[in-house]
């Protein structure tokens, strides 16, 4: 286990870490907010859902996902269609505008990163994705899965997908 020191040291780097978030909300295009981009890259990601599935992903209200979500179809990004499964609840897809924008965030984030990590080699940036990953992880474990604090394994959520709400385009 880490000394304390090494934890307040990664809460103040964690900390620190808003003036990267704020680099990429600059880089977006003015009609797209970064709600509405995170909207987009989970649907891109994850395939069509329910708007339920979209808000445990973004860890967020249902009232904040309904407002990205109705800001990202007037824009014309995704758009809803009943589920077949459920008459009543309705399933979120992308558009092809919606896929247009997608590129395009995709390739003003890669440029963004490209040019503030000039001087990092491909192995840095590949330590930072794996230990990122991994610390998402330990904080994103669910259920019974035999996961306990200081032991997660990243097996904890096996078998947890829940079809009925994420879909993958066919």
């Amino acid at each position: 286990m880490a000394a304390r020191s090494q934890y307040e040291e990664l809460a103040r780097q964690l900390s620190a870490v808003g003036a990267v978030k704020r680099g990429l909300a600059r880089i977006l295009p003015a009609t797209c907010p970064g709600g509405s981009a995170t909207v987009l890259m989970l649907l891109a990601k994850y395939g069509e859902m329910r708007i339920t599935r979209l808000a445990e992903l973004l860890a967020v209200d249902m009232s904040v996902t309904s407002r990205h979500v109705a800001h990202t179809v007037e824009s014309g990004w995704i758009e809803r269609f009943p589920d077949p499964a459920d008459k009543r609840s309705r399933i979120l897809r992308l558009t092809p505008a919606g896929d247009e924008l997608i590129d395009d965030l995709t390739r003003r984030t890669t440029e963004m990163f490209a040019h503030h990590l000039t001087d990092w080699s491909d192995d840095e940036v590949g330590r930072l994705n794996a230990l990122l990953s991994r610390l998402r992880d330990s904080f994103s474990c669910r259920g019974s899965g035999g996961c306990v604090p200081g032991k997660h394994s990243g097996d904890c959520r096996a078998g947890q997908a829940d079809d009925s709400y994420t879909r993958t385009p066919e």
